[in-house]
């Protein structure tokens, strides 16, 4: 099955992090492709990535990168389709130069911008899920039991709370 997401990362480092969007996207059984390319390192390599997700399919791009190096960005200046960005720890300033760099796109190049770190990564699997749920009716079930599963989890915890 050809891949509707793809999975971008700056860094091998990510991989612990981006691992977390992978869960999702197969708890949602959705197909992606993960790799790693630096937007300044192999900046070749991850405009011809890009380009050929696009070509081959892929729906939404997923990009995770530390410190201010902008993998999403650059990669929303060459992609047509929704592109979430996920700022990663990996520097002295514990990501927030990365949620900066993210969050803070010049106008006409929008990016998606999710928390810092693993509860990032997850919530980018999940708002991957939820665009991909517009035309797809078995991965908006899917959404919909997750949401009603966490909603019985926390019902269910409440209740040995209280007394």
């Amino acid at each position: 099955m050809k891949p509707k997401v793809l999975i971008l990362m700056g860094s091998d480092s990510d991989l612990p992090v981006m691992e977390e969007t992978a869960k999702i996207l197969e708890q949602f059984n959705i197909p992606y492709e993960m790799t790693v390319s630096s937007a300044h390192r192999t900046p070749e390599r991850t405009v011809r990535i890009v380009r050929d997700a696009e070509k081959n399919g892929v729906e939404v791009i997923i990009a995770g990168a530390g410190a201010a190096a902008h993998l999403a960005g650059v990669v929303a200046s060459h992609a047509l389709v929704p592109v979430i960005g996920v700022p990663i720890d990996s520097s002295p300033l514990h990501g927030v130069d990365a949620l900066y760099s993210t969050v803070q796109m010049p106008p006409g190049i929008p990016v998606a911008s999710m928390a810092i770190g693993k509860a990032g990564a997850k919530n980018a699997g999940i708002f991957a899920a939820q665009i991909l749920s517009l035309k797809d009716p078995l991965i908006a079930s899917a959404l919909r039991d997750h949401r009603k599963k966490m909603t019985s989890d926390v019902l269910k915890k409440a209740k040995k709370i209280e007394r």
